[in-house]
């Protein structure tokens, strides 16, 4: 079969070539609109990560109703390694969804966090269990309605799994998107006598109240009080990692939120989307982590 180039094919692919040429740093400097798009279109989000073929230990989920979420019913999963169990004296971390997820989430098709977990154990790591809740669409922040799902994290669901026998003296926090910004922020709120290490893959920042979407905050003096910028301070003593991809919408946000570090943190930039196919990628990296600090 021969190709045929058409004039209009021609001064489409001449066009195109100008506009990446024209806008290649405007790209990369994250100015552009649309990023996310581009960069998929280009096949420059780098490869799907692959959720590991290993047999995982106990997933077990209840619920209670959270008075610190306005009565509401609340899922929670632990994920333990192979060969332990409820009851047993591990170490946790507990994760934290995006938006519009659920406890279930870490572990579902998309993720599962618990075939990592068991391939991150089986491959030398030391053991810990991974623990998710319900924190709704409320970005892990007390809202103006006094619902409170950080509060939520610190003051019943952390009580819940020391009273299922982990060890809850310092815990790990993980989280994406949504997960990632509270995750950090509940680690700069909690300290480091209680928060031993946080990981976090593409963190949901914005530099301006104005920026943010509209369900993160309620108000510009909310945002000024929950803010990530201007704060890293406060996550002094705790092991930190930020990873994010650079096809990631909020990768100059991300990047510039790292720059604020006096020691810069573990993790980094590399391509990749704001979907699980990234968080995938970077799973075994970044449970190795949480497993060396906890």
């Amino acid at each position: 079969m021969t190709s045929r180039l058409t004039r209009r094919t021609l001064l489409f692919g001449g066009g195109a070539v100008a506009l990446i040429g024209a806008t290649g740093f405007a790209v990369d400097e994250g100015a552009l609109p649309g990023r996310s798009t581009l960069y998929r279109r280009l096949g420059l989000d780098g490869a799907a990560g692959v959720v590991p073929h290993t047999a995982t230990g106990p997933l077990v989920s209840g619920t209670f109703v959270s008075q610190k979420r306005l009565e509401k019913t609340v899922g929670w999963s632990i994920a333990y390694p192979p060969g332990h169990t409820v009851g047993d004296r591990l170490p946790v971390v507990v994760t934290l969804h995006g938006f519009g997820g659920s406890h279930a989430s870490a572990f579902d098709s998309r993720f599962r966090l618990d075939r990592f977990l068991a391939a991150a154990v089986r491959s030398g790591a030391a053991p810990f269990a991974i623990a998710s809740i319900d924190g709704g669409n409320t970005y892990w922040h007390r809202r103006t309605s006094g619902e409170d799902a950080g509060a939520m994290v610190t003051d019943e669901f952390v009580p819940l799994l020391a009273s299922k026998g982990l060890d809850t003296r310092r815990i790990g926090l993980h989280g994406w998107s949504m997960g990632a910004y509270g995750a950090l922020l509940l680690a700069g709120q909690m300290g480091a006598g209680r928060v031993a290490a946080v990981a976090s893959e593409s963190v949901a920042i914005w530099h301006t109240a104005d920026r943010a979407t509209a369900s993160a905050f309620d108000s510009p003096a909310d945002f000024a009080t929950h803010t990530l910028y201007g704060r890293q301070h406060l996550l002094d003593g705790i092991a930190v990692r930020v990873d994010c991809g650079t096809g990631d919408g909020f990768f100059p946000n991300d990047r510039d939120y790292v720059a604020g570090f006096t020691a810069r943190p573990a993790g980094g930039f590399e391509p990749g989307a704001h979907d699980s196919a990234y968080w995938r990628r970077m799973a075994p990296a970044q449970l190795a982590f949480l497993a060396a600090h906890l």
